[in-house]
C-alpha cells in the first residue's frame, strides 16, 4: 500500500520547483525528500522526475500522476473541512427518543433549540418504552428514573431531580374513599411502571423520616407515563408520577394529591447517549439546551431548579 505522505512530498516537490524549496516549507530535510521520492519511483515502477545537481523536470508520466496526486490531496482537504465543520458548528441529523409524558415541556425547548440552529434536523420519536439507544440508532434518549440509572454501557447526563406525587381522580376517590393513611392503600388500584425485580410497592416517606413500603398488584403496569396518566384520571387506580406530569390536572381538580405528608421517590430526568468521545456539537449544545430548558420548565413550580 502506497506511504500517502509520499504522494505528498512528491507533489510539495513539483509545486515548490524544488527539493530546496520542498523541505523549508515542509520542515523536511532535502535529503528525506530526495529518499521518500526515489522509493515512490521504486514502488511504481517509473521515473516521476529527471533530476541533477542544478535543477529537475516532471517527467510525462509523473505529470499524469501529479493530476492524480493533486486531486487526492484535495478530496482529502475537503474531507478534513467536512469533519472540522462538524466538530465546530452544529449541524447534521440527531434523532432522540422521548416518553410520551415529557413531550409538552420538551416542544418549546425544540422549537428555540431549531431556531438557533437552523443548519441541525432533528427527529424526535415519541417512544413509551425503555429503547436501545444503540441498537436502534439514537442519538440520546430521555428517560425519567430513580436512583440508582441504569447505565446499560452509556453515558447518562443528569437534567434535573424532581419529586413525584401520588395521585387519584376524583371518581375513585369517590368510589372508593380516601386513604388517609399508607395501610389504606392496600384496598385500592394501583398503577405502576414495570420494576426489574418484578415487585410492586409504594414507597414512601413519612414526616418523621419513617419510611414504609405498601406492595400491591398493579391493574395496569406500563413503562408509558401518558398511558398511567390517563388510566388514573379515568379512575382506574393510584399512581406515582412525576410532578410536572400532574401538576395542571392537580390545579383543576382533575386529580387529587393523595398522602401529602408522606413523600414520593425523587425522580431524575436524564438523557443517556453513548459516548462522549466524538460527541458532535449539535447533539453537545442540544444536551446543554434540554437541561437548562427543563430546569426552567415553568410548568413545574417545585422542581428543583438546579441540574444535577
Amino acid at each position: 500500500m502506497q506511504d500517502l505522505n509520499d504522494l505528498y512530498y512528491f507533489a510539495q516537490v513539483v509545486e515548490r520547483g524544488g527539493f530546496a524549496a520542498a523541505g523549508r516549507a515542509l520542515g523536511v530535510p532535502k535529503s528525506k525528500l530526495s529518499r521518500r521520492i526515489g522509493e515512490l519511483e521504486d514502488r511504481l515502477g517509473v521515473r516521476l522526475l529527471q533530476r541533477s545537481t542544478r535543477r529537475f523536470a516532471v517527467t510525462e508520466v509523473g505529470q499524469s500522476y501529479l493530476r492524480h496526486v493533486q486531486a487526492m490531496i484535495a478530496e482529502a482537504a475537503a474531507a478534513q473541512e467536512a469533519i472540522d465543520r462538524t466538530r465546530s458548528e452544529p449541524r447534521g441529523q440527531v434523532r432522540i427518543s422521548c416518553p410520551n409524558g415529557l413531550l409538552d415541556p420538551l416542544a418549546p425547548i425544540v422549537a428555540r433549540f431549531l431556531v438557533d440552529y437552523p443548519s441541525v434536523q432533528l427527529t424526535v420519536e415519541r417512544t413509551g418504552r425503555p429503547v436501545d439507544v444503540i441498537e436502534e440508532g439514537f442519538d440520546l434518549a430521555l428517560r425519567v428514573r430513580n436512583e440508582p440509572l441504569e447505565d446499560e454501557g452509556l453515558v447518562i447526563r443528569r437534567m434535573v431531580r424532581f419529586d413525584k406525587r401520588m395521585v387519584a381522580s376524583p371518581a375513585l376517590l369517590a368510589r372508593a374513599g380516601t386513604p388517609l393513611t399508607p395501610d389504606d392503600l392496600q384496598h385500592f388500584d394501583g398503577l405502576d411502571m414495570s420494576r426489574q425485580n418484578g415487585v410492586h410497592a409504594w414507597e414512601l416517606r413519612g414526616p418523621n423520616n419513617e419510611e414504609r413500603n405498601v406492595a400491591f398488584q398493579p391493574r395496569l403496569i406500563t413503562d408509558d407515563f401518558q398511558t398511567l396518566h390517563e388510566a388514573a384520571r379515568a379512575g382506574v387506580g393510584i399512581v406515582q408520577l412525576p410532578q410536572l406530569l400532574v401538576d395542571r390536572d392537580l390545579a383543576s381538580g382533575r386529580l387529587i394529591s393523595l398522602l401529602p405528608e408522606w413523600g414520593t421517590p425523587t425522580g431524575i430526568l436524564h438523557a443517556a447517549f453513548p459516548t462522549r468521545r466524538g460527541l458532535v456539537p449539535a447533539v453537545r449544545v442540544l444536551l446543554d439546551r434540554l437541561a437548562e430548558g427543563f430546569a426552567k420548565c415553568s410548568e413545574v413550580e417545585p422542581l428543583i431548579r438546579s441540574a444535577i
